[in-house]
């Protein structure tokens, strides 16, 4: 997944993209609304980690409420799923949160683990997506992280597996080599047609007798399918 951290503690914040990265996600992190409100308009997000109270990133230093981006996405039509980490863990203001659009609610402190477990769900529930997909001989296990060809470990390298990972989730549909860049680009490294198709290319080489094959679709994207492509 690609995911957006939105958190003014340094430290937490740190922790959160340590852990969410070693996971294996792709982890943006934003410490003011500035920035936030920034990386949230130009970069599609698989989900949002969103902290309530934080700095403007204005000149005049003053704060302001993470429910301002949440509104302001989901009026733009934004349906990312998004969790809400805060220490304002009264009723009244989880009832805020999730009228404004937050689809979970979670106090701090918190565990690392649940937050993870908490964003799977949300995404399995934003796409309609279980917890394994199963195209010809491929399994892709989201829960786990792991990829299975014939019941055996099916081992990538971390950008091939996010391409098969975006592909499968759910499979049968088209995905977009926009889509595909930006969940494989990052904001200092964006990444090029020709390093896509590569990618692609080396995925159908591995894929051949699986079962699964990537089908281009001129002008739309790309398919995972069952059967020789």
């Amino acid at each position: 997944m690609r995911i957006l951290v939105i958190e003014d503690d340094n430290v937490l914040r740190d922790v959160m993209v340590r852990s969410l990265t070693e996971a294996g996600h792709r982890v943006d992190p934003a410490a003011t609304l500035r920035e936030a409100e920034h990386y949230w308009r130009v970069q599609p997000f698989d989900a949002v980690l969103l902290d309530l109270n934080l700095p403007s990133g204005q000149a005049d230093g003053g704060m302001g409420s993470g429910l301002s981006l949440l509104r302001a996405a989901r009026s733009r039509g934004d349906q990312v799923p998004v969790l809400v980490l805060t220490a304002r863990d009264r009723t009244e203001e989880r009832i805020a949160g999730l009228d404004a659009g937050a689809d979970d609610y979670l106090g701090k402190p918190f565990d690392l683990a649940e937050v993870e477990a908490r964003l799977r769900a949300l995404v399995r529930r934003s796409l309609g997506t279980q917890d394994v997909s199963v195209v010809g001989a491929l399994m892709l296990d989201r829960k786990a992280r792991r990829l299975s060809l014939r019941g055996e470990p099916f081992d990538l390298p971390a950008r091939e597996f996010e391409v098969l990972w975006e592909l499968m989730t759910p499979p049968g549909r088209v995905v977009s080599k926009r889509a595909l860049a930006d969940k494989l680009s990052s904001f200092d490294e964006a990444l090029g047609d020709n390093a896509l198709e590569a990618f692609i290319s080396r995925l159908r080489k591995k894929l051949a007798g699986s079962g699964a094959g990537i089908r281009t679709l001129r002008g739309l994207g790309y398919l995972l399918e069952a059967g020789d492509v």
